[in-house]
Formats: C-alpha cells, structure tokens, sequence
C-alpha cells in the first residue's frame, strides 16, 4: 500500500454511526495516484459509506480523509461554498447515475463547472462535449436521462464527474446494470482515465470486473478493511476468511 505521504485519496481511521450503530469502524486506505482499487465487501460492509465520506456527501466521526492537499475532519459536512477545492479534486458516479431528469445529458455535464465558476458557459460546453465525445455518447448531447440507456447514462455521468477535472474519481457499483458489452467497454475506459493519471475507487460485487480492471483490492468486513493487495493475490489466494466468504458467495452467485 502507498504511504499516507504519496497517495492521491488516504482514510486513516474512519469512523462512522447512524442512529448509535457502527457502519465503519476505522478505515485505513492509502490510494496513489494513477491506479485502479477496487473495494469489495457483502451488502452492508460499508462500501458505499466509505465514498459518501470520502466525497463529503456524509459526515464521519473520527479519523481522518485526504484528498491532495484537501483535509476532511469529523463533524458536520461543511457547506458547498466551503467544498469547491474538494469537488475539483474529487469526483463521483452513483450506482444509479442520479442525473438531473430535467436537463439534457450536455447540461448535466456543464452544470458544475458554471455553477461553480470554474468555466464560463462556452468553455464548460467545450469540454463537456469533448467528455461526451471521447465517452461514445457525442450523439446523446440533446438527450434526456430518460431517453438514455443504461450504459449510456452511466457513461454520461463519468463525463459529468470528470468536468472539473478531478484527479480522483470514485464510483459505486458500476456494472451493476450493465450487460457483458458494456462492462467491456466501460473497463477501456476506466484503464484509460487510470492512464491518464487519474486514482480510481471502485466498489463491486462483479469478481470478473474486479479481476480485469483493479490494480489493487481492499475487502471491508463489518467497517473495517480485513485484507488489501494486487488484484490477483486477493482474489486468487484471500487470506482473511471475510474474503474468503466474500468469494465463494460471488461465485455462487454467478452461477445461479
């Protein structure tokens, strides 16, 4: 694991309770820059958690989160006006996209960088259909959410992510609605925008998806992380029973 001095997105020891029940219990990640992890855990791990946290969309109790030079301390989530360094610097894509119904996939895309004053509306438009261009969805600019498919959507909401050009990009469930296709190509894209020198965080429950696209893994395990790696060595030779479990659970799964 890349030391708390080199990593693009560090946790040290997060915590986090709702109503008095601990959902993380101290998460210690160290992320570096340029590289793919996938984090991997069963339903109710705290997966989603942890990049709600990580985003400041969700307040966290103790501990500590880096993201380049922004700190996250325990307390309340500060307001949005106080959060423009970490949203330039962080980036996320929900489970299920959470596009603005209203707007068209380009003003998805532009609403950010306006609003924030990052860009003006030429220069947001520039970029956006850059983003949606070099995402294969050029052709979707004047389409509505609901007129998108699944991949298409999704694929919208990674150029809306990337639109203030964040270093880090965080991403939950991915291929949780995509066909054999799809996770295909988004797993091109991914490579690319690690490439790049982007740090992605990924949580799945797709072991194939994990084992094509992940530099390293980390497994959660009631709130706490139980075993991190290369890809293959977690996923080929698990050593914590969590992951063991974990595997054998996905695999039955498949199978079904």
């Amino acid at each position: 694991m890349a030391s708390t001095e080199t990593a693009a997105l560090t946790l040290e020891q997060v915590t986090l309770s709702r109503d008095r029940r601990p959902v993380l219990r101290g998460v210690d990640l160290a992320v570096p820059a340029g590289e793919v992890w996938a984090l991997m855990g069963v339903s109710g791990a705290g997966k989603s958690t942890v990049l709600r946290a990580a985003v400041a969309l969700e307040a966290f109790d103790g501990g500590r989160i880096q993201v380049g030079d922004v700190s996250l301390v325990p307390g309340r989530v500060p307001p949005e006006s106080q959060l423009r360094a970490l949203r330039r610097r962080v980036g996320m894509v929900f489970q299920q996209h959470a596009l603005f119904a209203h707007l068209s996939a380009l003003e998805n895309v532009t609403l950010a960088p306006v609003h924030t004053g990052v860009a003006t509306p030429q220069a947001a438009r520039a970029t956006a259909l850059r983003l949606l261009e070099s995402l294969g969805v050029g052709h979707r600019t004047d389409a509505y959410p609901a007129q998108l498919s699944g991949g298409e959507a999704q694929r919208v909401a990674i150029a809306r992510a990337l639109a203030l050009d964040p270093q880090v990009l965080l991403m939950d469930e991915p291929t949780a609605a995509l066909d054999p296709a799809r996770r295909v190509a988004l797993t091109e894209t991914l490579r690319q925008l690690a490439q790049g020198g982007r740090t992605l965080l990924i949580t799945t429950h797709d072991l194939g998806f994990a084992r094509t696209v992940a530099d390293r893994v980390a497994v959660l395990s009631h709130g706490v992380v139980v075993e991190c790696g290369e890809a293959k060595q977690v996923l080929d030779s698990p050593v914590h029973e969590a992951t063991k479990e974990l595997l054998k659970s996905e695999t039955s799964s498949a199978a079904t």
